[in-house]
């Protein structure tokens, strides 16, 4: 990948780069060798940004020529007016309140470079808000209001806009973030795209793909000519180096992981979960009534809330499942014996939803799951029941997860109407990668839910298909953004 780095010209205290090209706003506009270019990243850090300006002209023109700006135009439109304040997070609030406390004013501006502030106390409030706003250089000022600190204005700022006592700090953090993407750059110049495979070790035995599988897709992207990298959460403000973004960290709505996705879409990156796939398979409740309307086979099911908790009895009998709207690997999921249970259960729910899925209960050795890739299935596993216990995963209070065995075998081998209905349901969420699990009953078979995220993981997953597994995602997204280059040329 190329780098331009697109400064005013008198602005030059900041320095040069290796591997990184250094011009200034009138050329990169107007000069037939900038927008020729394929494969360029462009750092925007001009004196301003406003509307029509040479900075706003210099994010929209990189963006028409397919060079992934830093900030792009949709950076700058949220950076203006009280759009950024909404967009903070309640989890970022918290550490803006965490981070800010020990100030004695009741206003605070805070300088963010290339994800760095001079202050090592304030690194982790500056590395998500950087992960937030892409852009080089940012400001934030925040004001103490009843005890409580707010976000007030945020902007995005060139070079001139930096203080003459910062300068040798934003020069150092820039050399050091340059050389880092140039080091990378040297490494991909042979292969056609870049993928982002955003992973949490801290997940340990609850990632979706073991670290063992993630350098599987590794290796199976650089055979395919993609240089894949893994990142994580730190790493969001790199995103728009990358033309593709494979999520293998647990998602759900109300976490990085969505906002990650849909901001990466928003960027025209192709990305697995997408951000509508994350919102329609994170929630029970929503899947409950698409399947339901859909004529799909579940186990009898029934949306609970306080009024019509009564009804369980009646219409889900004893024992059954009660399972939170957000749930996810078998926790928050619970089985309930009796009524009185039933009503501790709901009350603690209720707490965190407003809704909860009560479901029958259907005593098997295993559920069936089957992986499916834009329509097609690609796996079928047997998830046996871990020892002694009715799911899947046994999670014990201070002890690690206890897991039932699994068995995968050749997709011609599972049985056709679990496949079948498992493309059906699958294909009401979308065309990405999914994990359908189904019950097989009394030689009857059900729809449990539709997973967004499903597990891909060596010797698991991948024991039939071995490295072709991994191979074949990657190639679907090769094939997703060769379309999407294809759709944006027209």
């Amino acid at each position: 990948m190329n780098i331009v780095f697109v400064a005013d010209s008198r602005d030059d205290w900041l320095g040069s780069f290796d591997g990184v090209q250094t011009t200034d706003p009138s050329e990169y506009l107007t000069d037939p060798q900038f927008s020729a270019r394929r494969g360029t990243k462009v750092y925007n850090l001009c004196r301003s940004y406003s509307y029509q300006s040479l900075g706003y002209y210099v994010s929209l023109l990189a963006e028409a020529r397919g060079q992934r700006p830093i900030p792009d135009v949709m950076t700058i439109q949220d950076l203006r007016g009280s759009t950024a304040i909404r967009m903070i997070p309640q989890p970022l609030e918290d550490l803006i309140s965490k981070s800010l406390e020990p100030i004695t004013s009741d206003d605070f501006t805070l300088s963010v470079y290339f994800g760095k502030n001079i202050a090592k106390r304030y690194e982790k409030l500056s590395r998500e808000l950087y992960s937030l706003f892409r852009a080089p250089m940012l400001r934030f000022t925040f004001g103490r209001r009843e005890g409580k600190w707010r976000l007030r204005r945020a902007s995005a700022i060139g070079l001139k806009s930096v203080p003459e006592n910062h300068r040798q700090f934003v020069s150092e953090v820039a050399r050091k973030h340059f050389a880092g993407r140039s080091i990378s750059t040297r490494k991909r110049h042979a292969t056609r795209y870049d993928l982002a495979i955003l992973h949490n070790p801290a997940e340990g035995d609850l990632a979706p793909s073991s670290e063992t599988a993630l350098k599987k897709f590794c290796k199976a992207a650089s055979a395919l000519g993609v240089a894949a990298e893994l990142i994580q959460r730190e790493d969001a403000g790199r995103l728009l180096e990358f033309d593709a973004l494979f999520i293998r960290e647990t998602t759900a709505v109300a976490h990085h992981t969505y906002e990650l996705a849909r901001r990466a879409e928003a960027a025209g990156l192709v990305v697995v979960d997408d951000p509508l796939s994350i919102l329609r398979c994170s929630n029970k409740v929503f899947l409950a009534e698409l399947l339901s309307r859909a004529k799909i086979p579940t186990p009898n099911t029934l949306v609970v809330h306080r009024r019509n908790a009564e009804q369980v009895s009646e219409r889900i009998g004893f024992p059954c499942v009660l399972k939170r709207p957000d749930s996810a690997f078998s926790q928050g999921v619970v089985k309930v014996q009796d009524f009185d249970e039933l009503k501790i259960k709901l009350a603690e729910f209720f707490e965190d939803s407003e809704l909860v899925i009560a479901q029958q209960f259907m005593k098997t050795d295993f559920d069936w799951r089957i992986g499916i890739l834009d329509d097609r299935a690609i796996f079928a596993s047997k998830y046996h029941m871990a020892r002694g216990h009715w799911q899947i995963a046994k999670h014990q209070q201070g002890e690690s997860t206890r897991f039932g065995k699994c068995e995968t075998l050749p997709v011609e081998l599972a049985p056709r109407k679990a496949v079948a209905m498992a493309l059906k349901a699958s294909s009401l969420i979308g065309s990405g990668l999914y994990g359908v699990d189904v019950k097989e009953a009394g030689g009857k078979f059900y729809i449990i839910e539709v997973n967004d995220n499903p597990n891909v993981d060596s010797g698991v997953e991948d024991a039939v298909l071995r490295d072709d597994l991994y191979e074949r995602i990657v190639e679907f997204f090769i094939k997703r953004i060769e379309q999407s280059k294809q759709f944006a040329n027209r």
